[in-house]
């Protein structure tokens, strides 16, 4: 075998590793900049990872497959064999068995030194997909080839191994590698904007600005492809603060419990009655000063805030008919929404006798609709958060809390 047959003798780790850091970050700082305020941050940390993360090979030892061909071999440095003239190459006849061992993962990475190595490692080739060793001989036998695959296999998988725990601590740090330099760019892009847009001239729009962006390729099986979004000038649109939404629920779960606790009360009001009485305590912690602090309604069960004429704030109340009709319910509200960073919430209220089983059935039909794109993971048993995409665009993502309550009959 030849000396470039050696493997995990390329680049060193270390090497790996910064450079896919830095790439990572001049990918962030090249994406035109109205193209990344208009993607989903969760969306392109996505993408980035699974762009830049390192997937050492798995050998699929289970489909080995073997083979073997007639070949010479040079014995001319054999000092065992009488050679009469040593200035002349000698070759015998030998037999070459080849075993083909197919993997997962990046091909390249069997090029890479790792952290932990020894001076004598393993030796192979690179097919399409498998690892190819190789034994050679002229009076080969098969106890003496099965163990000579067996030991280079072992020292592959030991190579392998470490590679895997040098890309396991990166691997790990990509997703808030990713977030951190997308925040700090669009915070920056924001701020620039603030700045010409205070100035109090129109704003030029650059002719050259990109509207589409092509990633560039990596050699890897599967290309991750860039999050859709609209290449336009970015707008900074209203939005409810997190602090004040998490107020809303919390006013909405304080009068649902008095509910709870005097059902007698409440027993025969319909879901138009019970959501007037969320009115009355919303607007006695948001007083009417402006449309946009002012809780009102429209159509049946609507609770809203508005601000420059955009929905805010939505919340329906709901009895509990089923999976069926929360999942309507949900499509109902991604009808609403025509913007980014909508903050929504459902309330259900559970006349029925197995609240436990309501419960179940609300967290798997919010997570098993097709605009579900994370599971924030419950506040509490009766209160769930989940982020959705717009039904139209899944870079415009919709916070929905889920709060259900139990009114006995």
């Amino acid at each position: 075998m030849r000396d470039e047959d050696y493997l995990f003798c390329g680049v060193g780790w270390f090497s790996v590793e910064d450079a896919q850091r830095k790439r990572l970050a001049e990918e962030i700082a090249g994406l035109d900049g109205d193209r990344l305020l208009n993607t989903s941050v969760d969306d392109l940390c996505a993408y980035l990872e699974t762009k830049y993360r390192i997937d050492v090979p798995t050998l699929r030892r289970e489909e080995i497959v073997a083979d073997q061909r007639e070949t010479k071999i040079d014995v001319s440095g054999d000092p065992h064999r009488f050679i009469r003239d040593r200035g002349q190459r000698f070759h015998v006849p030998a037999t070459v068995v080849e075993v083909a061992i197919p993997f997962d993962g990046e091909a390249d990475t069997f090029r890479i030194r790792p952290t932990s190595y020894t001076l004598n490692p393993p030796r192979g080739r690179l097919g399409d997909g498998v690892l190819i060793l190789t034994v050679e001989g002229t009076d080969l036998a098969a106890d003496r080839v099965r163990a000579e695959i067996d030991r280079n296999l072992s020292d592959v998988e030991s190579y392998l191994g470490a590679l895997r725990g040098n890309s396991e601590g990166f691997n790990s740090q990509l997703p808030g590698l990713a977030r951190a330099a997308i925040e700090q760019r669009r915070k920056k892009l924001l701020a620039d904007r603030g700045l010409v847009a205070s100035l109090g001239f129109k704003i030029r729009e650059r002719e050259s600005s990109a509207r589409t962006f092509a990633p560039p390729e990596v050699r890897r099986r599967i290309v991750p492809t860039l999050p859709h979004a609209s290449a336009a000038p970015y707008k900074p649109e209203p939005a409810l603060l997190d602090a004040d939404y998490e107020h809303i629920l919390s006013v909405l779960q304080n009068m649902a419990h008095v509910m709870e606790r005097s059902p007698s009360a409440f027993v025969s009001m319909d879901e138009e009655s019970l959501r007037a009485h969320f009115l009355v305590q919303l607007n006695g912690h948001y007083e009417g000063q402006a449309t946009g602090e002012t809780f009102n309604y429209e159509g049946k069960t609507d609770i809203l805030v508005r601000s420059e004429g955009r929905n805010l704030f939505i919340a329906e109340c709901k009895f509990w008919g089923g999976a069926k009709k929360l999942r309507e319910t949900l499509d109902q509200l991604l009808g609403y929404s025509s913007w980014r960073d909508t903050k929504v919430a459902i309330v259900v209220f559970n006349r029925n006798r197995d609240f436990s089983n309501v419960l179940g059935s609300i967290q798997e039909a919010a997570v098993g609709h097709p605009n579900c794109k994370r599971d924030l993971g419950p506040k509490s048993e009766t209160d769930f958060r989940f982020v959705f995409a717009h039904k139209d665009d899944p870079n415009r993502e919709m916070l929905i809390a889920i709060l259900a309550f139990d009114i006995p009959s």
